[in-house]
């Protein structure tokens, strides 16, 4: 048994070289054979998740922060025998570690390892790339997508809290055609949300519906044409949403396409990064990556 270990050592405030050596010695627990890589820039953890899979490791783990977990998911995403991906996460809000039980600590992150158990893990298609948590669109996400690195190291997720906040001040409702699964829709909002896991954005029960590996797309939109109706809509959005209520509207998919009705220019934000512009398509590939994860 060997496992390829490709650390971000940028991530966690430069702290992933502080970790390098517990992870090693943990993974070597495990697995008989350890290799260590480093990243040194945008789209690095998805050639060596490619390489995994070319070179015969059983499993591929990264350590960083969730655009490296979104880069080694991508990499695995559409090679033949695909590795067992696994991750020791030092990002600013870390849902997937959240929605799988893996702990917030680095150290105790590391040292779970050894007792790790494997579960089939849904991920996202958007357009020709691919998410594992969420893509968010409208006001909203617009604003996040200009929150920058330094402002996400040093107050995590309050940065973007803080920046969707700011929205209010400038909010704008857009009229949407949805194709989901089949069905058309028209809808006016501020604010979509598509997500794949309970946690989104740093609060644990978003979407308390939605599980790992359910083969749905969760959405969740914002019923809102005018700043009262955004402020009146958040406070329902973070206690949780699993129906349909006043101001929020909920449903599941597993295909669809999302597009603006006029002719103005929307990027959305997937993951937490800045992603494509609309018109989207979006669909489920459901339990398409084994995923190690703490036994409960």
């Amino acid at each position: 048994m060997k496992v390829l270990l490709a650390i971000n050592p940028s991530s966690g405030g430069e702290q992933a070289k502080e970790y390098q050596e517990l992870a090693e010695k943990s993974l070597k627990k495990r697995f008989d054979q350890v290799t260590t890589v480093l990243t040194e820039g945008e789209g690095d953890a998805t050639r060596f998740a490619k390489q995994a899979a070319e070179e015969g490791y059983d499993a591929y783990f990264v350590m960083g922060g969730d655009g490296t977990v979104n880069e080694g998911i991508s990499g695995l995403a559409e090679v033949d025998g695909r590795p067992t991906f696994g991750f020791f996460p030092l990002g600013t809000v870390n849902d997937l570690a959240r929605a799988l039980g893996i702990s917030m600590d680095p150290k105790e992150a590391i040292q779970q390892v050894v007792d790790y158990q494997t579960k089939k893990l849904d991920i996202g298609k958007i357009n020709q790339s691919y998410f594992m948590n969420v893509v968010a669109i409208g006001a909203i996400p617009e604003t996040l997508n200009e929150t920058s690195v330094e402002d996400k190291t040093k107050f995590g997720k309050l940065a973007y809290v803080w920046n969707g906040l700011k929205s209010f001040m400038n909010n704008q409702a857009y009229d949407f055609r949805l194709v989901l699964d089949g069905k058309e829709q028209f809808i006016h909002s501020s604010t979509l949300i598509v997500g794949l896991t309970n946690s989104i954005g740093g609060f644990e029960q978003l979407l308390p519906n939605a599980e790992i590996n359910d083969g749905l797309c969760h959405l969740v939109y914002l019923k809102d044409g005018s700043k009262l109706e955004t402020l009146q809509a958040v406070p329902e959005l973070l206690q949780g949403v699993d129906g349909e209520g006043d101001h929020l509207s909920y449903q599941t998919f597993k295909e669809g396409t999302i597009e603006l009705v006029s002719e103005e220019k929307l990027q959305v934000n997937v993951d937490g990064d800045p992603g494509d512009e609309l018109p989207i398509k979006i669909r489920i590939l459901s339990g398409h990556l084994d995923v190690y994860c703490p036994a409960k």
